[in-house]
């Protein structure tokens, strides 16, 4: 018996993953589309082990990446989690990261392409996904854009590092500092992906090129419009079939040649980000833009500036920086913004006999 036997792709049981084999190509849909396919702690580990099955079966040439239904391909990391899970206890999102780069490294590691079938909207890690891939198709309603600096993080889980290799310095850093939402016909142009295909639909045709209002009522389906991945998936098997024509051993070793500046630009910044961002989540910054998300209001940006300049303001530290001290019953390291102990309710800075009185 081999070492490595092809295994049943629903042998796995996973809960937040659909995966199948068949043909020559493995097929991995992030199957949360009610959280807009934002993967889980939980969904990353299935992720993972979903590309090290494709990987080492060889039965397996290509692999499809992608999202369940029409609305979003992967929006990166679930928020809500982020903010009910990490916020609190930041160490644990040093050990998140680790899985995180688990997943991107068994895209880069696995030896075989892998195809981004992006079906909606690829934003944040999702984005970071699509550049983790080999090849990408996209339909023609969905974008591809950056989070990190509206919601309190910073995209060095592989936007940082390629970004720039894909479309250039001063692009990058538009994306990356503007957060801008990027079409798909923008995305063909600037070589985030590889190839589109109509997916707005009126009546029996589809509409080429379609506007964003176009998009926008097909996504509403109003006025006759629907979205439909019906030639989405015949480029992407297109591109697969093609693929499958070449010689398995030299495809894998082409891909390891190419990803060199993939694989140094990672390896020489992803630890480091793994350690700033969960030391991060102790920040002010990302407290206040997960808040906002989850209780779906503005980010109050200004708010944040406004601390850097204020006389005492903390922009690290919701209410300031730990300095002060309750010489009433002695704790120490209480928040600077704090007038009362946050322990014995006594006020802050008042000698301990006038309290007494």
């Amino acid at each position: 018996m081999r070492a490595f036997e092809s295994r049943e792709a629903s042998s796995f049981s996973f809960q937040e993953v659909l995966y199948s084999k068949g043909a020559g190509i493995a097929r991995i849909t992030i199957n949360r589309p009610g959280r807009f396919n934002a993967y889980s702690t939980h969904c990353l580990e299935e992720l993972a082990a979903a590309l090290r099955d494709a990987s080492f079966d060889d039965a397996v040439g290509v692999i499809v990446l992608t999202g369940a239904g029409d609305r979003s391909f992967c929006t990166g990391g679930d928020v809500k989690e982020y903010a009910e899970s990490y916020i609190g206890t930041p160490r644990d999102y040093w050990k998140y990261m680790a899985l995180f780069r688990a997943y991107i490294d068994a895209i880069l590691g696995t030896g075989k392409p892998v195809v981004a079938r992006i079906n909606g909207i690829a934003v944040g890690g999702g984005n970071e996904s699509v550049l983790a891939c080999d090849l990408a198709v996209m339909g023609e309603h969905a974008y591809v854009g950056q989070v990190g600096v509206r919601v309190g993080s910073v995209a060095c889980g592989g936007a940082t590092q390629w970004l720039p290799l894909v479309v250039g310095d001063k692009r990058a850093r538009e994306m990356l500092f503007t957060n801008r939402k990027i079409p798909a016909a923008l995305a063909l142009e600037w070589g985030l992906v590889n190839r589109t295909a109509p997916t707005v639909r009126r009546g029996g045709e589809f509409v080429v090129h379609a506007t964003e209002e176009q998009i926008e009522k097909a996504r509403k389906g109003i006025d006759g419009y629907s979205i439909d991945l019906t030639l989405l998936d015949a480029e992407v098997d297109r591109l697969a079939e093609e693929l499958l024509q070449s010689f398995p051993e030299c495809v894998r070793y082409t891909k390891q040649q190419t990803n060199f500046w993939k694989d140094f630009s990672w390896s020489m910044t992803v630890r480091h980000a793994q350690d700033w961002l969960s030391l991060h989540y102790t920040d002010y910054e990302p407290f206040e833009g997960m808040s906002a998300f989850a209780e779906k209001r503005t980010v109050d940006f200004a708010a944040v500036r406004r601390r850097a300049i204020e006389s005492g303001g903390s922009p690290e530290t919701p209410w300031g920086a730990h300095v002060s001290d309750c010489a009433h019953c002695g704790v120490r390291g209480l928040p600077a913004g704090f007038s009362h102990c946050g322990r014995c309710g006594e006020p802050i800075g008042a000698p301990v006999a006038e309290r007494a009185r």
